[in-house]
């Protein structure tokens, strides 16, 4: 098969990685790539939220596959247009990917689905919202309606900050997608991502995970796109897995099928966990990143296998097999992110880097400079380890992060404290 996947971090390396492990992958092209994922595949420069030039694309290379990594395509109605023009696609319709371009979409789909979640209200006024935060007191959640890169999160522990991210909000720091706000009550627990294939019918689970979302060590410091991860959850138990199979998952895909918008894809279902009772927390329609980095070093090549049977709406004719083991993702991000951060700094001692199936350095924000790898974004490695234990998973993976050179960058040195 050759096989198309659109997006340029550290989840797409992983998947490009898993992929290509894969005896059925016979050419494999990234678009745009990134410097990491140039030493495994063909890397395209194109224009991955134009549908018209993602499907030319894929014409002109006898593309039988395309992938869809990010959400920002999927937002962009790229998986119909590529449907449309006859080509098989992993990835939801525009549609059905509201469940994470619109927090009031999918608030009411919880809501018509009975699937337990937090308290909420939706506001276009800033007036109306600030209002209603005095009325509830924090701590309390404001979220961006639309997709803001995994940023658009604010949990307040005081009014005060509630108030300030409003401001943000509607001030434009998150572009349109602070347009329109949803604000949530405070949900206390333990958090976790649980991943399930679904196929518009069939529901397959893929693997549990938590990340980290603070910069800084002791889950201090600003919200992040994530700054490390781990797999499996163990809050994830066999009780609390069904629970958010039976409560949560199934009754969401019955009410997106019963609306005509079916979902087909991957959904990423964040879950707050207390006393042994998931609520969801919020779902995305794509893997999870850095959560994506530890469930491809487990899963390995028979990930194209799985994604193949999604797209063919085949799902209960397969299964993924699991090893009895442990990943652990380590990010390292430039100093300064989530803020302002320096671009073009040399990361160097890569090259030193073990690459195998317990090892492998996937890069997220890099690019190739006249022979040295340059740190482009503000996540930039993602220093993945699996292990027979947690504990093995953690010291190979931070063994590997002390290798690497780069005094310009930062990571946590306590991911995976709650399992450790």
């Amino acid at each position: 098969m050759n096989i198309l996947i659109l997006g340029s971090g550290g989840r797409e390396h992983s998947l490009a990685w898993a992929v290509k492990q894969n005896p059925k992958c016979d050419r494999l092209i990234v678009a745009p790539g990134n410097a990491g994922i140039a030493s495994i595949a063909e890397c395209a420069n194109i224009d991955i939220l134009d549908g018209d030039v993602v499907a030319n694309f894929a014409e002109e290379n006898a593309i039988s596959f395309v992938i869809i990594g990010p959400e920002a395509p999927l937002a962009a109605g790229v998986a119909d247009r590529l449907r449309a023009a006859g080509l098989l696609v992993f990835g939801p319709s525009q549609a059905a990917a509201q469940l994470e371009a619109s927090k009031s979409f999918t608030k009411a789909i919880c809501d018509a689905a009975n699937a337990p979640t937090a308290a909420y209200a939706h506001f276009t006024d800033a007036d109306a919202a600030r209002t209603y935060i005095r009325e509830q007191g924090a701590p309390i959640v404001v979220k961006a309606d639309g997709l803001a890169a995994g940023k658009g999160v604010i949990v307040a522990m005081t009014e005060d900050e509630a108030l300030a991210a409003i401001d943000d909000m509607f001030d434009g720091s998150f572009g349109d997608a602070g347009a329109e706000v949803v604000i949530e009550e405070f949900m206390d627990g333990e958090e976790a991502s649980f991943f399930v294939l679904c196929d518009g019918e069939n529901i397959l689970p893929v693997g549990t995970a938590q990340d980290h979302k603070r910069a800084f060590d002791g889950d201090t410091g600003p919200n992040t796109g994530g700054m490390g991860a781990y797999s499996p959850a163990p809050v994830m138990t066999d009780s609390v897995t069904q629970k958010a199979l039976d409560e949560i998952i199934k009754p969401t895909m019955a009410e997106m099928a019963k609306r005509g918008t079916p979902f087909q894809g991957v959904l990423f279902v964040g879950l707050m966990i207390k006393d042994g009772q998931p609520r969801l927390v919020e779902y995305n329609v794509r893997f999870g990143d850095p959560e994506c980095q530890c469930l491809m070093m487990r899963l390995g090549g028979q990930i194209l296998d799985l994604l193949q049977a999604c797209a063919e709406q085949r799902l209960d004719q397969v299964q993924a097999n699991w090893a009895d083991d442990h990943a652990m993702t380590v990010v390292m991000a430039a100093k300064g992110y989530p803020g302002s951060y320096e671009k073009g700094t040399v990361i160097k001692g890569l090259e030193k880097q073990p690459e195998d199936s317990f090892h492998m350095v996937f890069h997220a924000g890099t690019t190739e400079k006249d022979g040295q790898i340059t740190a482009t974004g503000g996540r930039v490695l993602n220093i993945t380890a699996r292990g027979e234990t947690l504990a093995e998973a953690h010291e190979k993976a931070y063994a590997m992060a002390a290798n690497v050179d780069w005094e310009e960058g930062f990571y946590r040195s306590d991911i995976g404290w709650r399992a450790l």
